[in-house]
């Protein structure tokens, strides 16, 4: 009960729900992100989309790709483009684990989540991930469907 109220200012942005489908998820690391004011004003009104982005580490930096963030209406002369490359922000020891694990072992960033945390700064989510095969997928698949008809049984006994 204490936990709602503590982060009162928590909400979820845009989740990219297909990543835990598509990918295995190794690991995960909270991040900041660079945006313009019109791209706060406009996440603030729930208009974005990060299903079909991705990070890479580029020179040193790890930047957002393919993300989209509407146009904020009120912001016509000094808006911004939705789909441009957005820098996020970590350590540099982070920086060099998500570069390894991106360059030499072949695995891929993936956004899992934004959000604003608990003090109301747009944060982001990136997962460190290994593609699954269908056969894993298909595998996926039957074990959700086990686990809900699970419950149903469980319920209707219980």
């Amino acid at each position: 009960m204490a936990k709602k109220d503590e982060n009162k200012n928590y909400k979820v942005i845009a989740e990219n729900r297909r990543a835990r489908f598509d990918y295995a998820i190794e690991s995960d690391l909270e991040v900041g992100i660079i945006l313009q004011g019109s791209e706060v004003k406009s996440l603030r009104q729930g208009q974005s989309n990060i299903a079909e982005s991705y990070a890479a580490v580029e020179n040193g930096e790890l930047w957002l790709v393919n993300s989209y963030i509407a146009p904020y209406a009120q912001a016509k002369t000094w808006g911004h483009e939705e789909k441009r490359r957005r820098k996020l922000l970590c350590s540099k020891r982070e920086m060099a684990r998500l570069w390894n694990a991106s360059q030499r072992e072949g695995m891929t960033l993936v956004p899992l989540v934004m959000y604003f945390n608990d003090r109301g700064i747009v944060k982001m989510k990136i997962g460190v991930a290994k593609g699954k095969k269908t056969s894993d997928k298909r595998e996926t698949s039957a074990k959700r469907d086990w686990n809900r008809q699970k419950q149903r049984l469980l319920k209707q006994n219980g």
